[in-house]
């Protein structure tokens, strides 16, 4: 890959750099995006060993590298306003860099391994309004022109909202798994093969049970039970682009996504007094500090109520 920018660096260490950078993109086939951002990152490691070691480095500085030297090219970069996610990049790609180095037999790539990269904020969920979510899982709201399509629509966002299920979960359904139709809880297998059981609201119920009614394809116990339009099993994709389609028909934000109903589940529940560590088994989450993150929600959502309403604010 041929360089467009200077880079201060001795012959040995600029060879191979070079091919480094083209493996990237020919044997592991990294997007052209992706190679461009390692460059760069690399680029800037090594016009900071320049000054931090007092000239030009070669393979030979990289050998010498320890983890206070790593330490140091994070702390100027975020001197200059790289932020958490902009850091841990380029430690990625400087690992990267080091390890192809490594296995070249060069260097040893210890130092980089032993270094963690710096934790990027969690941002907060962007849950519906408690009316926003209800639009949505209406049968009246779907834009679907045939009905059993439309009503397996809503069947699937109901339970995304009603039950707090991931689109993943909810549509590895089986015919078996929702055998009662006025069941009042379902088991579901969430991430890492672990299940739990969460609340099937009567809405659900009714929801499914007229999907069912007009669904075009017999849903046997042991085949899916959200089927897509040719009978097979429904892709995450297909909902996720009908959603698109009644953001601009309802006039939702763009984070009005499948995933959001799940959101506004967990969030909807702790601003009615819900208990975080019966939200926490609900959602499925190993950790309650994962759940603890609506909390923030709340709290945020309490201060614009604050702002707007009260009169000194």
């Amino acid at each position: 890959m041929p360089e467009a920018f200077l880079v201060t660096a001795r012959p040995d260490l600029q060879r191979a750099r070079v091919e480094w950078l083209d493996a990237l993109g020919g044997e592991r086939r990294l997007s052209a995006l992706t190679v461009e951002a390692y460059e760069r990152d690399t680029r800037q490691f090594l016009q900071f060993l320049t000054g931090h070691c007092g000239g030009a480095p070669g393979v030979a500085d990289i050998r010498e590298l320890r983890p206070a030297d790593l330490r140091a090219f994070l702390a100027s970069r975020r001197a200059s306003g790289a932020g958490a996610r902009t850091l841990g990049r380029g430690l990625a790609g400087v690992r990267s860099f080091l390890r192809f180095l490594e296995r070249r037999g060069l260097v040893n790539a210890a130092a980089a391994s032993a270094l963690k990269a710096p934790r990027a904020p969690r941002g907060l969920p962007k849950p519906l309004t408690a009316v926003d979510a209800r639009k949505v899982v209406s049968g009246s709201a779907q834009l679907a022109e045939e009905p059993w399509i439309a009503a397996r629509n809503a069947a699937v966002l109901t339970l995304l909202y009603g039950s707090g299920l991931r689109i993943a979960e909810a549509l590895a359904l089986t015919g078996a798994d929702f055998a009662g139709i006025e069941q009042a809880a379902l088991r579901v297998t969430g991430k890492g093969g672990k299940t739990r059981l969460v609340p099937v609201l009567p809405v659900t119920c009714e929801a499914v049970k007229e999907y069912r009614r007009l669904c075009l394809y017999h849903l046997g116990t042991d085949g899916p039970l959200f089927r897509g339009a040719r009978g097979g099993a429904l892709q995450p994709a297909i909902i996720q682009r009908e959603m698109k389609r009644m953001r601009s028909a309802l006039n939702l934000p763009e984070t009005a996504t499948p995933h959001a109903l799940r959101h506004s589940f967990a969030t909807h529940l702790l601003a009615r007094g819900g208990d975080l560590r019966a939200i926490q088994e609900l959602l499925g989450h190993a950790s309650l500090s994962t759940t603890q993150v609506y909390t923030g929600v709340d709290t945020a959502r309490l201060m614009e109520i604050y702002d707007a309403a009260h009169p000194r604010a």
